[in-house]
């Protein structure tokens, strides 16, 4: 299993989670985002610089995942490409994407896009807590148990 994550608006806070738990569990892990990251000195962490431009790095993404990868993102369309080449999907935030599920986040999605775009001022995501940093972890844990047991 591969990790990858649409790093540029994932919350540090959910790195350093996502540094300490491939180092445990010893998968690699690649950060992808338009700027220059910093990652920890490790064998199995590495950060990719795209360049920028709209969806760069959710298209190295989709091009690199393979089945039974992990995708971490916030980004819909992103999760939904990732899950269709049979990735594990999850949010920064502890939801888990799958095919049961990804249609009705689309179609709630667009919805919203289309209101923002007639000046609804629908507000935006909730600040991240320390519930989210909680439901994050947790749901992380159970997938690496998951995929190490099957190793074994």
């Amino acid at each position: 299993m591969h990790i990858w994550v649409d790093a540029d608006a994932c919350p540090m806070v959910i790195k350093d989670i996502l540094y300490r738990a491939a180092q445990r569990v010893q998968q690699p892990l690649t950060l992808v985002a338009n700027q220059m990251l910093r990652t920890p000195p490790s064998p199995f962490i590495r950060a990719i610089q795209v360049p920028k431009g709209f969806d760069v790095a959710d298209n190295y993404i989709v091009e690199h995942a393979c089945t039974g990868d992990l995708v971490i993102t916030a980004d819909i369309p992103l999760a939904s490409e990732a899950l269709c080449k049979g990735a594990l999907v999850l949010s920064p935030r502890g939801e888990r994407y799958t095919a049961d599920t990804i249609s009705e986040r689309l179609t709630m999605r667009d919805m919203m896009e289309e209101l923002r775009s007639a000046g609804v001022d629908t507000g935006g995501p909730a600040a991240f807590s320390q519930a989210d940093r909680r439901a994050f972890a947790s749901v992380l844990d159970q997938l690496l148990q998951k995929v190490l047991r099957l190793r074994q």
